[in-house]
């Protein structure tokens, strides 16, 4: 796909994540297209086998994503294809943490719970069970906001 067309598919998409997360009470810093796909598209630390697309179809990972990058860009982080590598550890889980409570509490806004458990159990295999990258004192971080969405989740099942 040219630069063109891909730039304006990609700003549609942030377009309607950002409306969407202000209309949830979220404000995050504006994020360029060429912001977005370098993020996506740039060198990381995990596997990951998200691609774009996949990002770009689905609203809770928009969401997710834009907040990242929103957190980095706060803290001055220039976003590049770099900027997950080059980041240090803490801040980029700090703002992954707060990507995933946001994308979580935007999946139970819109009563998504079956969302909510998918990304809980991803949450729980891919960074509580098995990231070598995780910094030990973050992880206090990871396993509390896997608890606060799990007693949500089972609190719903009681009282449905």
């Amino acid at each position: 796909m040219e630069w063109a067309s891909m730039s304006s598919e990609i700003n549609a998409k942030i377009r309607k994540a950002m409306e969407a997360l202000r209309q949830f009470g979220h404000y995050p810093v504006d994020v360029s297209a060429k912001e977005f796909h370098d993020y996506m598209t740039g060198e990381i630390f995990s596997e990951d086998p998200t691609t774009l697309q996949d990002v770009l179809n689905n609203e809770y990972i928009m969401i997710h994503e834009l907040v990242e990058i929103s957190e980095l860009k706060k803290i001055g982080r220039k976003i590049d294809k770099r900027v997950i590598m080059e980041t240090p550890k803490i801040p980029f889980y700090t703002a992954h943490f707060s990507a995933m409570e946001t994308e979580l509490k935007y999946a139970l806004y819109k009563r998504d719970y079956f969302w909510v458990k998918i990304r809980l159990r991803q949450h729980k295999e891919s960074i509580l069970d098995n990231d070598p990258n995780l910094p030990e004192q973050m992880r206090p971080r990871a396993e509390a906001l896997f608890e606060k969405f799990r007693k949500v989740i089972q609190n719903r099942k009681k009282i449905g």
